[in-house]
C-alpha cells in the first residue's frame, strides 16, 4: 500500500517472505467477509475499519517518534485519505447488495483506472499490452456484473458502487504516488486512515448513523476488518514488498479475489454461475497483463482489500 518498511530485494528470498505474502493475502481476501458478517451499513463498517487501524498504527507511530511528512505530503496523504473513505464506502456498501466475489473481483480494477490515470495526468505511455489487458478486463466485467437472466449489457447497483470503488482507489493511489516515494510507510499509512477516519466520522455524525449498540459477534467482525485486514494485511504485504520483486507481489495480490470467492461459497453459499467464472477469469487476465505491462513500483500497489 506504501514505500515498503525494509530494506531493497534480497537476491534470494527466504521461505519466510512467501509464507508472509500469503498471510497478507489471507487478511485482505477476509475483508468481504468480516463486512459481511458485521451486517452493517457500509459507511459504519468502513469508519471502523479505519478508525481501529488508526487507533494501532498512531500509537506505534507515536511510540516510534517519526516526524510527520512536509506540508505538501501531508496534504496529499491527508487528500487520498479521503478518497481511500469512499472507496470503502462504496465497496462496503455494494458488498450488502451483491456477492463478496463479485463486488471484490470489480472493486480490484483499480489497475485499469490507475493507467488510464497515469497516461492523462502524468503523459505516462501505456504499451499495447496494457490496452489488450484493459479490453480483456472490460469484456471480462460484462459477464461478472450482469444480472442473472439479464438481456444485453446490464449493471446492478451493486456491481456499479463496486466499480466506483475501483474509480476511487485509483484516484487515490494516483494522487499519493509521489509522496509514497518520500514517506516511510507507518507515517504514511497513519496518516491516511486518521484522515479516513475523520471524514467517515464526521459524516456518520451528520447523518446519524449509529455506532453502538452492536452484537458481539459484529464487533468481533469490525475487529477482524480494522486489525487483520487493514493493519496485520497490509503491513505484512508492505514488508514481503521489501523482500519480494514488486511485480510479483502484485500478481500474487489478485489472490485475494480467490480467497474471498472460495470462503463466500463456503460461508454464505455464494456460488458463482458459469458465465460469471467464465467473466472473472478474463478480469483477472486482464488485470494481469495490464500489471505486467506496467510494471508497477514498489511505492504504488494497485490492488485493494
Amino acid at each position: 500500500m506504501a514505500t515498503p518498511l525494509v530494506a531493497p530485494v534480497a537476491a534470494r528470498p527466504p521461505v519466510k517472505a512467501y509464507a508472509l505474502l500469503g498471510f497478507g493475502i489471507l487478511c485482505i481476501g477476509m475483508s468481504a467477509i468480516w463486512v459481511k458478517w458485521a451486517d452493517l451499513p457500509g459507511l459504519v463498517s468502513a469508519f471502523y475499519r479505519v478508525f481501529i487501524a488508526a487507533l494501532v498504527l498512531t500509537s506505534w507511530w507515536l511510540v516510534s517518534r517519526r516526524r510527520l511528512p512536509k506540508r505538501r505530503a501531508l496534504a496529499l496523504t491527508g487528500l487520498g485519505g479521503v478518497f481511500f473513505a469512499l472507496d470503502l464506502v462504496l465497496w462496503n456498501t455494494a458488498l450488502l447488495i451483491t456477492t463478496a466475489a463479485q463486488a471484490t473481483l470489480l472493486a480490484n480494477n483499480a489497475p485499469l483506472w490507475v493507467g488510464l490515470g497515469a497516461l492523462l495526468i502524468f503523459h505516462e505511455k501505456l504499451p499495447r499490452l496494457y490496452w489488450i489487458g484493459l479490453a480483456l478486463a472490460l469484456a471480462g466485467m460484462t459477464l461478472v456484473a450482469r444480472p442473472a437472466g439479464a438481456q444485453g449489457f446490464v449493471l446492478d447497483s451493486g456491481s456499479l458502487m463496486a466499480l466506483a470503488a475501483s474509480l476511487f482507489y485509483a484516484i487515490y493511489l494516483l494522487s499519493t504516488q509521489r509522496v509514497r516515494s518520500t514517506t516511510d510507510t507507518l507515517t504514511f499509512m497513519t496518516v491516511s486512515v486518521v484522515s479516513s477516519s475523520l471524514l467517515l466520522l464526521l459524516i456518520c455524525l451528520l447523518t446519524g448513523a449509529q455506532l453502538t449498540g452492536f452484537a458481539t459477534t459484529t464487533w468481533l467482525a469490525l475487529l477482524g476488518l480494522g486489525l487483520l485486514s487493514q493493519v496485520a494485511g497490509w503491513l505484512s504485504i508492505n514488508f514481503v514488498l521489501g523482500v519480494l520483486p514488486a511485480t510479483q507481489v502484485s500478481v500474487s495480490l489478485l489472490g485475494q479475489v480467490v480467497v474471498t470467492a472460495v470462503l463466500a461459497a463456503i460461508i454464505f453459499g455464494e456460488t458463482p454461475t458459469a458465465v460469471q467464472t467464465i467473466g472473472a477469469i478474463a478480469v483477472l487476465a486482464g488485470i494481469y497483463l495490464v500489471l505486467k505491462a506496467r510494471r508497477p513500483r514498489p511505492s504504488l500497489n494497485s490492488e485493494r482489500g
